[in-house]
C-alpha cells in the first residue's frame, strides 16, 4: 500500500511542476511587444520555402 502512496504523490508533484513551467513559459510569451511579435513572425515567415505549386 506504501508504493501507490508514494507513486500518487509523485503524480502529484509532476503535475504541479507541469503548471509552474507552463505558467513561466507564459509570461516569458506576453513579455513581448506587438511590433517585437510582428518582427519574429515576419522573420519566420521570411525562412520558410515557398509551397510548390499544385495546380
Amino acid at each position: 500500500m506504501r508504493w501507490w502512496k508514494i507513486l500518487g504523490l509523485a503524480g502529484i508533484v509532476g503535475v504541479a511542476d507541469t503548471g509552474v513551467i507552463v505558467a513561466r513559459e507564459e509570461r516569458h510569451r506576453r513579455a513581448y511587444t506587438p511590433d517585437e511579435i510582428r518582427e519574429r513572425l515576419h522573420t519566420r515567415l521570411a525562412e520558410t520555402p515557398p509551397r510548390p505549386d499544385t495546380s
